[in-house]
């Protein structure tokens, strides 16, 4: 009898438990992915759950895995419909035995997979393997229910007890149990009934394993940027301020063990440790966020948060719409919105500045960000992202977007993505209210706290006119 490998978020060959496990069962392994319609379901916010552009990464995605497969001898199954139904109706049809996966930690995810246990014949084993993080979670010096939720003591206390585990090797060979048809991959208007083509998008990186891999080499070793990690990751424009890794770990393109070892790797090569350091506290923290959330569970998803601390929002559907739309007059929010919306991706900068804006000037519901962020990333991570909407609704300081646009020098990006700014000089384009455009939008209202920064930057204006 065959038994099933079930692809979600892990789409690799390389550093797979579950997948290695499955291959070396010595049976045959029916390998499927199924695309769940559900995800692109409408939200009563006016926008899918996951939209155009997260379902373009995840079809190159796919893509990559079935050449790959192809390239071994066999091919990847692609369903789409509810797993439920779709994966018991595999299991009934081809008499298989037993279904393998990683491991899912999050309530949505976790209460699909239950449902799909529930739905499956007593003769078919469900096994799941971990997968997700850096640190094994049964390596770490915690159990789940007693994982600090103060990142630092995590921290500290888990990489000086902790070794990454070794990665698995790459599969090279698989028993495939052969089909006559494997399906096609649906583009978004295909899949989604009455979907509109709207806004012309593109993946910021092109999807895929042996695309992570190679941005991997690049980012690494053919030009060290690894090494000015410290000093470049807050910046907003290009491609090299930053590994953009996050959306091939977001859906498992590649292995955070893999990413860590490289690191070592390129350390010994290099004799360069100055940015490294920054680097792999990076994916620690991406590892806290993931098992904090397995702590407090759907906690994380309440208006209060999980901490039970009480902001007021006043929610406006208005100005909601507006951020959603880059169009709130503040152009440092509105080139990452827009970049956002036409490639699914915005850097950790931005994502500070738009939330924060969202929360603290708007006054907006910081779970209508997160479900809008989880909407268009295409390196959506779903412990990654509520995170860090709830740490900027509760436990961090306000962040002003006009002083920022000033300190990180953000006049090319700006120009970049609000073109209508372009012609506007390196002064007048951060504060362009001042200019009187009709073609940008004014600001509902410049708040006093800008004031200080808006008066600094006139200053550089009137200092040049006088020269």
């Amino acid at each position: 009898m065959p038994i099933l490998y079930w692809f979600k978020n892990d789409l690799r060959l390389h550093d797979n438990e579950a997948l290695y496990r499955a291959v070396d069962s010595g049976k045959k392994v029916l390998i499927m992915y199924c695309i769940d319609v559900e995800a692109y379901r409408y939200l009563d916010l006016g926008f899918r759950k996951a939209d155009k552009v997260r379902h373009q990464f995840l079809l190159q995605c796919l893509t990559d895995l079935k050449e790959q497969l192809k390239a071994l001898g066999g091919n990847l199954l692609v369903v789409q419909g509810n797993p439920v139904i779709e994966i018991p109706e595999l299991i009934e049809r081809y008499g298989i035995s037993e279904i393998l996966a990683e491991e899912e930690h999050a309530d949505e995810e976790l209460k699909m997979v239950g449902r799909v246990r529930d739905a499956l014949p007593n003769s078919c084993a469900l096994n799941f393997y971990w997968g997700r993080t850096l640190y094994h979670k049964d390596d770490i010096p915690y159990v789940i229910d007693e994982i600090p939720l103060v990142s630092k003591t995590y921290r500290i206390k888990t990489t000086k007890e902790t070794e990454v585990r070794v990665c698995l090797p790459k599969i090279s060979a698989i028993d495939f149990y052969e089909l006559q048809e494997y399906g096609n991959l649906p583009n978004f208007e295909t899949l989604v009934v009455n979907s509109s083509k709207g806004q012309s998008t593109e993946p910021f990186v092109k999807g895929g394993e042996r695309e992570a891999l190679q941005r991997l080499q690049h980012y690494f070793y053919d030009t060290e940027q690894l090494t000015a990690y410290k000093w470049t990751r807050n910046k907003s424009m290009g491609m090299d301020y930053s590994s953009k890794f996050s959306p091939y770990l977001a859906l498992g393109c590649i292995s955070t063990r893999y990413i860590y070892h490289e690191v070592k790797k390129y350390e010994a090569q290099t004799k360069k440790k100055y940015g490294t350091w920054w680097f792999v506290f990076e994916l620690v923290w991406r590892d806290f966020f993931i098992f904090r959330h397995m702590r407090v569970g759907s906690k994380l998803y309440s208006k209060k948060g999980f901490k039970g601390k009480k902001v007021e929002f006043e929610n406006s559907k208005e100005l909601f719409d507006i951020w959603c739309d880059g169009e709130t007059g503040i152009p440092f929010v509105d080139a990452h919105m827009r970049q956002l919306n036409q490639s699914g991706y915005m850097s950790n900068r931005g994502r500070v500045n738009c939330s924060s804006f969202l929360i603290h000037d708007y006054k907006i519901d910081w779970r209508w960000g997160a479900a809008y962020f989880e909407s268009k990333l295409i390196d959506y991570d779903v412990s990654v992202n509520w995170m860090n909407w709830h740490m900027q609704a509760f436990e961090i300081w306000y962040t002003n977007p006009v002083h920022q646009s000033k300190k990180y020098k953000a006049q090319a990006y700006i120009r970049k993505w609000v073109p209508e700014l372009a012609a506007l000089n390196d002064v007048d384009i951060l504060i362009p209210w001042e200019s009187d455009l009709e073609t940008y939008p004014r600001p509902v209202e410049l708040l006093s706290k800008w004031q200080r920064s808006i008066n600094l930057i006139k200053k550089v204006k009137t200092k040049e006119n006088a020269q």
